[in-house]
């Protein structure tokens, strides 16, 4: 129950005082890390005669944009900035726990702030491509009498994504807790490599992946 607790850090002395939590000063640190590893990996770039550095940044952003070209298509090519940034955010998240900061993403408001964002860019890409009118009349598809259903549907997904991120960091994190208090030493190291560095990076995948398959749905 501890662990499902917000923990605040610091309050901010506005009114009654606007707590900052635990979850979003280690996000402020994790943006921060990010800006300077962006700034450092893409210094001197060159159209001619690229160093090892900028063919390794390349062929990874590459891939990405491939492996989620894939999926879109053409028309959501918009989306896969957004869908890269939150796997890398979300990714960088669930590892930051090695270096001995709680995982903002075992917080329950920021998966959820995450599966909200992604939900309100899925409706905007059916919004977007089949118009008011047409998003309208597809609420209705297949039969007039599953309009309650879709609608029900387009609620359930936010909470689909938010607790199966939430669910599965918040548990690897209280089971390597529960192991490094019933042998602290060795043992955890091996469990840590899963819990920590796998389980943590496979769902980062799981999460954009099922962002862009319900962006696919809606562009299709």
């Amino acid at each position: 129950m501890e662990e499902l607790e917000c923990k605040t850090v610091f309050t901010i002395p506005v009114g009654q005082g606007i707590p900052v939590y635990e979850s979003v000063v280690v996000t402020w640190i994790i943006m921060a890390l990010l800006v300077v590893v962006s700034i450092l990996l893409t210094r001197n770039l060159r159209v001619e005669n690229p160093g090892r550095r900028q063919l390794a940044l390349e062929a990874f952003f590459a891939t990405v944009q491939n492996f989620f070209k894939e999926i879109l298509g053409e028309e959501g090519n918009r989306y896969i900035p957004y869908l890269i940034a939150v796997a890398i955010y979300v990714g960088v998240a669930n590892l930051i726990g090695l270096l001995g900061f709680v995982p903002p993403t075992k917080d329950l408001n920021v998966t959820a702030a995450l599966a909200l964002m992604s939900i309100v860019l899925i409706e905007y890409a059916g919004l977007r491509k089949k118009g008011l009118k047409g998003f309208g009349k597809s609420l209705a598809e297949p039969l007039p009498v599953m309009l309650p259903f879709n609608i029900l549907e387009i609620l359930i997904r936010p909470v689909s994504l938010c607790m199966r991120l939430f669910g599965n960091v918040l548990g690897a994190f209280v089971v390597m807790e529960l192991i490094k208090l019933v042998v602290p030493v060795v043992i955890p190291v091996p469990f840590s490599f899963y819990f920590d560095i796998f389980d943590g990076l496979i769902q980062a995948y799981v999460f954009v992946f099922l962002t862009s398959l319900f962006i696919k749905e809606q562009l299709d």
